[in-house]
Parts: structure tokens; sequence; C-alpha cells
């Protein structure tokens, strides 16, 4: 972020962000000098923070006299000023205990993951389970069960195997079937599911395909196969964010709710977060859904060698802690990522 400020005012708009985490209430200039025990007066404070405003930093609501951050302050502060706690030896133990006591399965693991983010955070924890993000195709073949029905059975690298049930229009013979697996398996050779999506979409508009009828019916069932990918997510904690004073207002309530609520919408906000590296920090309007506009993500995948395995996170106000978020995210996503490899 291009913003410039002296030593003086990077000073203050820690304590006017810090303070406003903490409280949620407006932050006035006499606060801020007795709260920091700061060296310089309440009136020094009062002209820093007009000038923090004319840059867009602060505003002020217009019922108090004090100022709150923009999401243009908390991006700075994320940035540039913010000091990052240790995670303690006890959230350790925490997140170690859920994750280890969950059963072994990979569902329970992440499902008790969300739980340990969500419990550590007081925010919303969310998982997004590795069928959704990273399974790259290996194969895929063709069964024909009756005249309209014909299994896909798709095989990804991982050795993961999924059945999709798919119905066709036309009876197709198991001979032609064949050629279809044959035809895609070409197609699609080491592409993710997603890149497959994109693939299928893009040939199916190719003109020499369209006038192919093997090769048109083999893209349009394996869109169907393709396009049934089971999206597995792990929420927990919707409570506690709708519980925070920015989402008081009964209308923003609903709006929040229906994100999180709804399965599209919330893969809508995580999507563009799948392919990033390390920690991730989406702040208000930073973040891909428009539905989300006041809250913020913090986010980091959990992998196995250089293989991308899923997503874990936080969701939660803009006004989040994010001194202790962020590494909490980050010690999860390490641990998750060592007990898969271990597996």
């Amino acid at each position: 972020m291009d913003v410039e400020l002296s030593a003086r005012s990077r000073q203050i708009l820690e304590a006017i962000i810090e303070d406003y985490i903490a409280t949620a209430e407006p932050v006035g200039s006499s606060a801020v000098a007795r709260r920091h025990a700061m060296s310089f007066s309440s009136a020094t404070v009062r002209n820093v923070m007009a000038n923090l405003e004319e840059m867009g930093l602060l505003i002020s609501p217009h019922t108090s006299a004090g100022r709150i951050p923009t999401e243009k302050a908390y991006r700075f502060y994320v940035d540039s000023l913010v000091a990052l706690r240790q995670v303690t030896r006890d959230e350790k133990k925490q997140i170690i205990r859920r994750c280890r006591q969950s059963g072994g399965g990979l569902s329970d693991i992440l499902k008790e993951t969300s739980r340990a983010l969500s419990s550590l955070s007081n925010y919303m924890g969310i998982v997004v389970a590795p069928s959704f993000i990273s399974d790259v195709f290996r194969h895929i073949e063709f069964l024909r069960l009756s005249a309209h029905k014909v299994l896909a059975i798709l095989v990804s690298t991982n050795g993961t195997v999924q059945n999709r049930l798919v119905e066709t229009e036309d009876d197709i013979s198991q001979d032609d079937l064949v050629k279809m697996g044959n035809y895609l398996n070409e197609l699609m050779q080491g592409l993710t599911i997603s890149q497959a999506r994109e693939r299928i979409l893009a040939e199916m508009q190719n003109e020499k395909v369209q006038y192919d009828r093997l090769m048109s019916q083999a893209l349009q069932i394996s869109q169907q196969a393709v396009s049934m990918e089971r999206d597995e997510i792990f929420v927990e904690g919707q409570a506690r964010i709708l519980d925070q004073p920015e989402f008081s207002n009964g209308r923003r309530m609903q709006e929040i709710y229906r994100t999180f609520e709804h399965k599209g919408l919330m893969l809508q906000l995580l999507g563009s977060c799948m392919k990033a590296e390390g920690v991730q920090i989406y702040i208000g309007s930073e973040t891909p859904a428009s539905q989300s506009a006041g809250v913020s993500l913090i986010t980091s995948r959990f992998v196995t060698g250089n293989n991308t395995i899923g997503l874990l996170g936080v969701i939660g106000p803009t006004r989040m802690g994010y001194s202790s978020v962020i590494p909490i995210v980050d010690y999860t996503a390490r641990l998750v990522s060592r007990l898969l490899h271990d597996e």
C-alpha cells in the first residue's frame, strides 16, 4: 500500500486500531493519549487523527466524536504495523488434541480443525476438504448401466476413486463409451478437476467437436461428471461472528448469514484463495464475494509435498484480532499438513 506515515502517525494509528479491535467503540484522542501513555498531548493526537482522516485511514461516525479505522487502515496495519504474537503452548496443545483425537479419518480431522480454529479465534473456522481443490485427473472410464444411465469412474493421481451416475439423452453402446473414455483421457491428462471443467467447456465451443457426434457426447457426459464434484466444507462458529456488534443490524445479519449458509457463496468466497502460498489476508471488499463486505478472511493452504490438499481459515469482522489469528491459522495449516503427510 502506497501510504507514508511518520513514526508519530504510525504509533497513533496503531493505538487507534488496537483500541477499536478491543472495544468496537469509536476512539477519541484523549483515550488514545491516556491508555497508551504517549509522550504527546491529546491535542497533538487530535491533529494527527485529523490528518489520518484526510488520508482515508480513519472515519468519524455521525454519532460520535471518536474515529474508527477504514479498510485502508486495516490493510496498512496488517502490512506494516501488526506485531504477531506467538501461538501459546496451550493453544498448540488444543489444536493437536482435537486433530489427533478426531478418530483419524480425513473428514474427522478437518471437522475438528474447523472447531479448533473457531474456538481459538472466537470467530468462524472454515476448512475445505481436498476433493474441492487439488485432485489431479489421471483416468476416466464409463460403464453402461442402462439405456440412459452411465456410471462415470474418475481416478485421481493420489489414488482417489469417485463414481458419478450420469444420465444421457441417447442410448450409448459400451464400445462407444470406451472410445469416449480414451478421447477424454488424452484431453484431460494431468489437469486438476477444476482445470478439466474449463478444458471441457472450451472444447465444446470447437466447431470440429460440434460436428463429431461421439466427441460431442463424450464432452457432454464428462461435463456432468466433473460438475458433480463433491465440495465438502466444514464450518464452525457461525454464531460467534453474528454476535459481533458490526452485525447487530438485522438486514446485515441476514446477508452475512446467507453467505455462510449458502455453499455456493462460500465456495465463491474461497475460490480465489486456493493457489496462494502462505497465509493470505483479505480485508472487507478485498474478499472475493460481494456479500462479504465488512468481513475479513485469513486463509492458508495445507499441503503434502508440493501438492495443495486443502484450505483452512478464519472469517471474522474487519475489526479482527489479526495479531493472534494470523499465527493460529499459520500454525494450524502446518500441523494439518504434517498430520496428513504422516497418514
